[in-house]
Parts: C-alpha cells; sequence; structure tokens
C-alpha cells in the first residue's frame, strides 16, 4: 500500500509552504531529506521574498518553481536570477551562504509565485566537497513527450534520460503534466520512489493522490499512475542514504560533531558571506 504523508503547513506572510520531508512516517526518499512546496501564490508587490544570507553544510539545495522567479546569491559570488523551468543546484559541502530574493524587476509588481525547494543528503564521502553552483536554464532539460504524458528530467536520471545537472548519487526528479485520460506506468529503475501531486486529479492504481501530499511508493512495485484532467505531478526518489542523516537548521550531517562544529562556524562568522549583503539569519536559540 502506498504511504500518504500529508504536508506541516507554515505561514511566511504572502504565501505558504507545506512540508512532507522529513516527516514521522518517514525520514528520505533517495538522496531527498527536505522537500518543501511553496505556494500557489500571487505576491503582493508591497511583499517581496527576502530570505537573509544563511549557511548550510553537507547538502544540496535544488531550487524549481513553475511560475514566478527568485535571484540567488551565495558567498562564491555567485549571482542567477532563477525563472520557471529552470533549475538551482548549490552544493554545499562543507560550508556555503546563500541569500534568495525576489528580482528587482518583480518587487511593486503582484506576481504568481510557485514552485520546489528541496535539499539533497551528500554522500558521507562528499559531506565535505568544495561549494559550488550550477545553473542550468529549462531548454537544456531533457523532455520526454507522448501519449498525453510530457515529462522534464530535473536531476538525474528517468525513462532513458539524463539531466545536464551534476549530482554525486542516484538521483531521480522528473516533473509530469498528464492530460485528461493519460496513463503511465512509474517504473522500478530506482530503489526508493515517491509521487507528489501538484495539481488536478491523479489516481495510482487504484488509490486517489491527494495533492500537495507525498505519496511514497512500494519498493519493485510497477503502478499505475492515471489522470482525470490535466494533472501535475513530481515524481522523485533515487539510491537509499548510505546511513543516517542528522538535521538541525540547515545543516545536514552523518555526524552530530559536525553539525556543532557548524554551528559555532556560523556564529564565529567563519563559514563565509554574501558579497554586498551585510544582513544575516544569526543561529537560533534552540
Amino acid at each position: 500500500m502506498t504511504v500518504i504523508i500529508a504536508p506541516r503547513m507554515h505561514d511566511l506572510g504572502g504565501f505558504t509552504v507545506g512540508r512532507v520531508l522529513p516527516s514521522i512516517e518517514r525520514r528520505s526518499v533517495g538522496p531527498f531529506v527536505f522537500f518543501d512546496h511553496i505556494g500557489p501564490a500571487v505576491l503582493a508587490g508591497e511583499q517581496p521574498v527576502a530570505v537573509r544570507p544563511h549557511p548550510h553544510i553537507g547538502l544540496a539545495t535544488v531550487t524549481y518553481l513553475w511560475d514566478g522567479a527568485m535571484m540567488h546569491r551565495d558567498s562564491l559570488g555567485s549571482v542567477q536570477e532563477i525563472q520557471p523551468g529552470d533549475v538551482n543546484w548549490m552544493t554545499a559541502g562543507r560550508g556555503i551562504v546563500h541569500s534568495e530574493r525576489t528580482p528587482e524587476r518583480l518587487r511593486n509588481v503582484d506576481h504568481a509565485f510557485h514552485g520546489l525547494q528541496t535539499w539533497v543528503a551528500l554522500p558521507k564521502e562528499h559531506e565535505d566537497t568544495e561549494p559550488s553552483f550550477a545553473h542550468h536554464p529549462k531548454a537544456t532539460l531533457p523532455t520526454i513527450v507522448g501519449d498525453g504524458v510530457h515529462m522534464t528530467v530535473v536531476a538525474g536520471h528517468a525513462f532513458g534520460e539524463r539531466s545536464p545537472v551534476r549530482v554525486l548519487s542516484e538521483t531521480l526528479y522528473v516533473s509530469i503534466d498528464l492530460e485528461d485520460g493519460a496513463e503511465m506506468v512509474i517504473p522500478a529503475e530506482h530503489a526508493e520512489r515517491a509521487l507528489f501531486p501538484v495539481a488536478g486529479e491523479l489516481w495510482l492504481d487504484d488509490q486517489h493522490l491527494p495533492n500537495q501530499h507525498l505519496a511514497v511508493i512500494d519498493t519493485d512495485a510497477l503502478p499505475l499512475l492515471r489522470s482525470v484532467g490535466h494533472s501535475r505531478v513530481m515524481l522523485l526518489g533515487g539510491e537509499p542514504l548510505d546511513g543516517p542523516r542528522h538535521i538541525w537548521w540547515n545543516f545536514v550531517s552523518s555526524s552530530k560533531e559536525r553539525i556543532e562544529q557548524a554551528k559555532t562556524d556560523w556564529r564565529e562568522s567563519r563559514i563565509g558571506q554574501v558579497p554586498g549583503e551585510t544582513e544575516f539569519i544569526p543561529l537560533p536559540d534552540k
């Protein structure tokens, strides 16, 4: 039986975020240890997104939008606007600092905002790798079209195609749009798989999939996904983690001691700074 995980909702002022990973039912799916659904919402021009500089270790952040835009800046000097269909993949490794804000061109302009922000835990051997940032425009991502199904391989590999996004473990991340009546079998080429319905009405075999809930698929199952009306869903997963991960604030590591070190490093301003930005998010008290 497919396990359904309900989101925990957070109101961030102007838009809501639904978090399905980590959860009591499931800590991870493949390398994905954090999964946030942002919106959909209409951002008022006077309420831009303004996430001040903050640190990460031991993970890669993945940003994917259907509506709106975000400006990414980081301590490597990267400055990149992400638009719908693009991928921003930031590998934190031993430590990176970044900010995320509404682009200047959208300030004071009401606009739609909708997307996903996920974290992928790095394999143990790469947890302290050098930090890096990569941007991949929509046009560079492979697409598969046929029988009422349109798929984009966002990261990793699936359905015979491989994304240009560099990943450090076997990864499955595909955006799928289905027309009314379209059907497709979810292959078992990855050890762990889950579906996150975004819009429309979807059925997995004879089980209805509620929107904005995570549906974790049984190992080795070959379920049939069917759409009633137009639907949209993300398929995610990959190989299981090579051991448990600890998550504290924005830090992910297989070692509690490494997280304690990261706390000290951020408190003492040793992880880095985003050029041109003086604001920052302080270390939480708890």
